[in-house]
């Protein structure tokens, strides 16, 4: 059964409209330091006012345990409340462990940055936009808050209690396992060769790996978030020097005798890519590209990869993102059909 000091956390994050409990209270007030002193992240070591850079690390970690234990209360909820109570409260648990997962990875990525701006925010919505409650406080916290569409999705109709790591690719996974590995890991759900898992992350994964970001499970990476905040330039690098290179390193002849889906993805970087419309790019001038294992079936989690990279580009200043997807692949289209 639930201990007392987890029954005590599920009441003080919902204690009441307007007033919040002490584990509630403490996570919006760590949310809204960090992105506020978010500027003293890239402070040099060596400089006269490194402390705040060492604060600011401090308090980040104490956010992270407490978005941690979140979630496990989540995951023990599920499995050990009573079918009645769990129907009634998981809806909300459930939108407020998504929430931290989403607010978690964007702390970690503000950890990995050297931001030269305050986190730019969208202008302040209509009162009716945002619920109330810790949900709505730390929505409004987010730089995506505003995107209301993006927070209100129906609950699974069968909870899990599968838990969820969301993060930043971080420097050390390049140099741990090199960023072949990293791809093929990434798409777990592909067994075929590096160069399929090549097709689909490769680029971002060279060109643009500040806004990547693994979703993990207790089986490993498990879905990925990929983004480019200039997508114009993004492209062009892309087709004038990523390419060329891994065309010389899979040449067209290679995939001869395979798996045919091993020959397909070798052929596909011997196709000239569809070029952006101008406008789209005026418009929306940055690439977004996710996806998830088969494996993860709860939205929540897709849902907060979202959240965590839209919320980085927008902090940088982009205005609206587009992804590309191929009108007959079923499986991206659901995916993103799913996420609204």
């Amino acid at each position: 059964p639930l201990t007392l000091e987890e029954v005590r956390m599920l009441v003080e994050l919902f204690y009441l409209p307007y007033d919040h409990g002490a584990l509630a209270q403490e996570l919006l007030e760590h949310f809204h330091w960090l992105r506020a002193n978010s500027l003293s992240v890239g402070v040099p070591a060596t400089a006269p006012d490194a402390c705040g850079g060492t604060r600011w690390r401090g308090r980040a970690q104490s956010f992270q345990l407490l978005c941690a234990r979140t979630c496990r209360l989540h995951s023990r909820f599920v499995s050990t409340a009573g079918r009645a109570l769990l129907y009634d409260l998981h809806p909300y648990l459930w939108d407020i462990r998504n929430m931290l997962l989403a607010a978690s990875a964007f702390v970690l990525w503000l950890g990995c940055q050297s931001i030269t701006a305050p986190v730019l925010l969208g202008r302040d919505a209509e009162p009716w936009a945002r619920r109330g409650g810790l949900f709505g406080e730390l929505q409004a916290l987010l730089p995506v808050g505003n995107s209301c569409d993006l927070f209100y999705h129906p609950p699974p109709l069968f909870p899990s209690s599968q838990l969820y790591l969301l993060r930043p690719l971080l420097p050390l996974d390049k140099v741990r396992r090199g960023w072949p590995e990293v791809s093929q890991g990434l798409q777990a759900q592909l067994s075929c060769a590096p160069s399929l898992a090549g097709r689909l992350l490769g680029s971002f994964l060279s060109l643009s790996p500040e806004y990547t970001f693994v979703l993990e499970d207790e089986g490993g990476p498990c879905g990925y978030a990929a983004g480019a905040l200039h997508a114009e330039g993004f492209l062009q690098q892309r087709d004038s020097s990523w390419l060329p290179a891994i065309r010389h390193k899979y040449p067209p002849d290679l995939g001869v005798g395979g798996p045919a889906l091993g020959q397909e993805a070798v052929l596909f970087f011997h196709t000239e890519p569809l070029a952006v419309p101008q406008p789209v790019l005026r418009r929306f001038p940055s690439l977004v590209q996710l996806g998830t294992a088969p494996r993860v079936l709860d939205v929540g989690a897709s849902r907060s990869l979202a959240l965590c990279l839209l919320s980085a580009l927008r902090a940088n200043g982009s205005r609206g993102v587009f992804c590309q997807v191929s009108d007959t692949d079923r499986q991206q289209l659901s995916f993103y059909s799913k996420l609204g």
